[in-house]
Protein backbone atom coordinates (compact mmCIF):
# COMPACT_ATOMS: atom_id res chain seq x y z
CA UNK A 1 0.00 0.00 0.00
CA UNK A 2 0.98 3.38 -0.47
CA UNK A 3 1.74 6.29 2.01
CA UNK A 4 -2.01 7.86 0.52
CA UNK A 5 -3.85 4.60 0.41
CA UNK A 6 -2.26 3.94 4.28
CA UNK A 7 -3.88 7.55 4.89
CA UNK A 8 -6.81 7.10 4.15
CA UNK A 9 -7.23 3.69 5.58
CA UNK A 10 -6.27 5.55 8.90
CA UNK A 11 -8.72 8.83 8.39
CA UNK A 12 -11.83 5.74 7.92
CA UNK A 13 -10.63 4.08 11.08
CA UNK A 14 -10.36 7.31 12.69
CA UNK A 15 -14.10 8.38 11.53
CA UNK A 16 -15.11 4.96 12.66
CA UNK A 17 -13.89 5.41 16.17
CA UNK A 18 -15.25 9.21 16.17
CA UNK A 19 -19.27 7.76 15.14
CA UNK A 20 -18.40 5.04 17.95
CA UNK A 21 -17.50 7.52 20.70
CA UNK A 22 -20.36 9.70 20.04
CA UNK A 23 -22.75 6.76 20.77
CA UNK A 24 -20.96 6.29 23.71
CA UNK A 25 -21.56 9.78 24.47
CA UNK A 26 -25.47 9.42 24.30
CA UNK A 27 -24.94 6.03 26.76
CA UNK A 28 -22.81 7.62 29.21
CA UNK A 29 -23.49 10.93 29.12
CA UNK A 30 -20.76 14.32 28.79
CA UNK A 31 -18.29 13.13 31.66
CA UNK A 32 -14.88 13.84 31.75
CA UNK A 33 -13.74 10.54 30.56
CA UNK A 34 -15.64 10.81 27.15
CA UNK A 35 -14.93 14.26 26.51
CA UNK A 36 -11.09 13.37 26.91
CA UNK A 37 -11.46 10.26 24.04
CA UNK A 38 -13.09 13.39 21.92
CA UNK A 39 -10.48 15.88 22.55
CA UNK A 40 -8.02 12.66 20.97
CA UNK A 41 -10.12 12.11 18.20
CA UNK A 42 -9.65 15.72 17.37
CA UNK A 43 -6.00 15.79 18.09
CA UNK A 44 -5.35 12.57 15.96
CA UNK A 45 -7.28 14.41 12.77
CA UNK A 46 -5.48 17.23 13.07
CA UNK A 47 -2.13 14.75 13.27
CA UNK A 48 -3.49 12.86 10.20
CA UNK A 49 -3.92 15.77 8.14
CA UNK A 50 -0.55 17.28 8.88
CA UNK A 51 0.90 14.10 7.93
CA UNK A 52 -1.43 14.14 4.56
CA UNK A 53 -0.30 17.87 4.00
CA UNK A 54 3.08 17.24 4.37
CA UNK A 55 3.44 14.31 2.16
CA UNK A 56 1.62 15.79 -0.47
CA UNK A 57 4.26 19.21 -0.17
CA UNK A 58 6.70 16.25 -1.21
CA UNK A 59 8.11 15.76 2.11
CA UNK A 60 8.92 12.66 3.01
CA UNK A 61 8.24 9.73 5.39
CA UNK A 62 11.20 8.20 7.83
CA UNK A 63 11.32 4.78 7.34
CA UNK A 64 12.86 2.21 9.80
CA UNK A 65 16.46 3.90 10.54
CA UNK A 66 19.52 1.77 9.53
CA UNK A 67 21.17 0.47 12.62
CA UNK A 68 25.16 0.73 12.37
CA UNK A 69 27.48 -2.03 13.43
CA UNK A 70 29.55 -1.11 15.63
CA UNK A 71 32.19 -3.60 16.74
CA UNK A 72 33.11 -4.23 20.27
CA UNK A 73 36.64 -5.18 20.68
CA UNK A 74 37.15 -8.47 23.05
CA UNK A 75 40.46 -7.11 24.17
CA UNK A 76 40.05 -5.55 28.16
CA UNK A 77 39.73 -1.80 28.28
CA UNK A 78 42.62 0.50 28.99
CA UNK A 79 42.42 0.77 33.10
CA UNK A 80 43.66 4.66 32.96
CA UNK A 81 40.68 4.91 31.48
CA UNK A 82 38.90 4.61 35.07
CA UNK A 83 40.79 6.41 36.95
CA UNK A 84 39.19 8.63 39.36
CA UNK A 85 35.70 7.29 38.93
CA UNK A 86 33.72 5.60 41.67
CA UNK A 87 33.50 1.62 41.70
CA UNK A 88 30.37 0.58 42.49
CA UNK A 89 31.25 -2.79 42.37
CA UNK A 90 28.80 -4.15 40.44
CA UNK A 91 30.06 -6.54 37.58
CA UNK A 92 33.36 -5.65 38.57
CA UNK A 93 36.97 -7.60 39.51
CA UNK A 94 37.25 -4.61 41.68
CA UNK A 95 33.93 -5.24 43.66
CA UNK A 96 33.62 -5.73 46.97
CA UNK A 97 34.84 -9.17 47.10
CA UNK A 98 37.54 -8.03 45.96
CA UNK A 99 38.45 -5.51 48.44
CA UNK A 100 38.69 -7.68 52.05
Amino acid sequence: MSVHDELAHARHALDDFARSAGRLRICLGNGPDVRRVRADIDRLREDLDLLRQSTAAGGTVPGPAQSEVVPIPRTPYDASMWVGCDDEGIGSPHGPEARR
